[in-house]
């Protein structure tokens, strides 16, 4: 999945932008409000954590002006404003969730998989289609009657984006787009090698090729 994160702070945003990336997200980084506007505007985004605190811009008026732009993406703030009528503010303009400064990446994560759930209409913490389970917080992947298996953070972002849409087509640059942020390499093979893999962990049946277009996963076992 593709993350936005909007933070100032130089030691912030780069430990918070390594963490997401070592969970699997394919996440960019931006400094200010305008530019995160600018770039919401064009870019697809499953998830925005947004700081209050920017500069040029405030945060409260960067999450008003994606919510009047009728953009639904799920947002959380990240902040050290602890002042309750900033939190109301927040929550009240159309943040799904509030994260106060200084937390632990582990808490930040699961608030991260609590809300793209609530978005996506499911209360149960595991994506499945009937034939496959996976299991966001751990990383873990099984078919019925099979041990579950670990997978890559790359296999991961591949399988998570493929069952969050079961059914749905997604071409080599949609599944590209929610496996790599900005600045990393991607090689011509990366997809057809990713899924290699996890046929070979999963069983060759469980992602399908439709030829010229792209995967997907079936709707239901």
């Amino acid at each position: 999945m593709r993350v936005l994160l909007v933070e100032d702070d130089p030691m912030i945003g780069a430990a918070v932008q390594a963490a997401l990336r070592d969970a699997a997200y394919a996440a960019d980084w931006i400094r200010n409000g305008r530019t995160a506007l600018g770039t919401l505007a064009t870019q697809h985004y499953d998830l925005v954590l947004l700081d209050l605190g920017l500069p040029g811009q405030d945060g409260q008026d960067v999450l008003a002006a994606i919510r009047a732009r009728g953009n639904a993406v799920p947002l959380l703030v990240i902040t050290a404003r602890d002042a309750l009528d900033e939190r109301l503010r927040g929550l009240d303009g159309g943040a799904d969730d509030y994260l106060l400064k200084p937390f632990e990446m582990a808490e930040l994560l699961a608030r991260m998989r609590a809300v793209l759930r609530r978005k996506g209409g499911a209360a149960a913490p595991m994506l499945g289609n009937g034939v496959v389970a996976l299991d966001p917080a751990t990383r873990e992947a099984g078919v019925a009657g099979a041990a579950p298996v670990q997978l890559s953070n790359r296999e991961f972002a591949l399988l998570q984006a493929l069952l969050v849409r079961p059914g749905a087509i997604l071409s080599r640059s949609e599944l590209e787009d929610r496996i790599y942020g900005w600045g990393e390499e991607v090689e011509s093979n990366a997809v057809e090698f990713l899924i290699h893999g996890l046929r070979r962990k999963l069983g060759s049946e469980i992602i399908k090729n439709v030829r010229g277009v792209g995967w997907m996963v079936s709707k239901g076992g």
